[in-house]
């Protein structure tokens, strides 16, 4: 259902898919979903303020720990909580665990917002992750609950066969390309009610199957770049946001104002 409501506000929590990776800016950087969102509502709302405190590599714990108290103080109209996939990737997941820290992020967030918004996050096609498919989806079933619970809208990413494509997906094969996080932009500006501009759950063109070594050689390098060093990170329990900031820490007008042109 669409509304003419304009909301003024956004605040994005969560981990690297809401941080924007693999979504790369030419000058060094990501810009993802949330930046593209926060540019459409910033269209229709002037004075239009934005947060972003994702970093990647977050688990639920430390989302819950260090961006929900300070996201839910902003007072923003729409806050955005997507967390604990990093959780059940790693070979030791307690999910009954991941499931109660989810349950208090959402018990804090939904009443300090206008719209909170939830997602399945999307779920790509291929072997690596189908071991990990039950556990997506029992934390899939979680975010269900808790919508229907705290009025909550829920943007059904998994749902969607197009964002299991794998050309949706970075070499890394775990984060979204740019035309993947267009998409999810469009998802949660329609969940918000707005005016579709497109279906962003249309399909791709077919795809020309790539010849066998090509396959096995984006496979090689696929383990040797990215997956050894995940799976490396996991077993010693570390993450690839250690010590990074939140690109957008503080709830500021956005676009942000151009920096004044130095005098000569």
């Amino acid at each position: 259902m669409q509304t003419n409501v304009d909301y003024t506000s956004l605040v994005a929590v969560g981990d690297s898919f809401t941080e924007g990776m693999s979504d790369a800016l030419p000058g060094g950087g990501y810009r993802g979903w949330a930046d593209l969102l926060a540019t459409r509502l910033a269209a229709r709302s002037p004075g239009f303020r934005y947060a972003n405190l994702a970093v990647r590599g977050k688990l639920i714990g430390q989302i819950v720990r260090e961006q929900v108290p300070r996201a839910a103080a902003m007072g923003a109209e729409v806050i955005t909580l997507v967390g604990g996939l990093n959780d059940a990737l790693r070979p030791n997941c307690d999910l009954p665990r991941v499931t109660g820290l989810l349950e208090q992020a959402v018990e804090q967030l939904a009443p300090a917002c206008r719209q909170l918004v939830l997602m399945r996050s999307p779920g790509r096609n291929g072997p690596v992750l189908e071991r990990f498919r039950p556990r997506m989806e029992e934390l899939f079933a979680t975010v269900d609950a808790l919508a229907a619970r705290h009025g909550a809208a829920v943007v059904d990413l998994y749902g969607a066969p197009v964002l299991a494509d794998p050309r949706m997906w970075d070499v890394d094969r775990l984060h979204l390309t740019a035309e993947g996080h267009r998409r999810v932009a469009e998802a949660v500006w329609q969940t918000l009610g707005l005016p579709a501009e497109d279906d962003w759950r249309a399909e791709l063109p077919p795809a020309v199957p790539p010849r066998w070594t090509t396959r096995r050689s984006a496979d090689l390098r696929f383990a040797r770049e990215h997956l050894l060093p995940w799976i490396g990170r996991r077993l010693t329990g570390r993450s690839s946001g250690d010590g990074l900031p939140p690109k957008r820490p503080e709830l500021l007008p956005y676009p942000p104002a151009p920096a004044p042109s130095a005098e000569h």
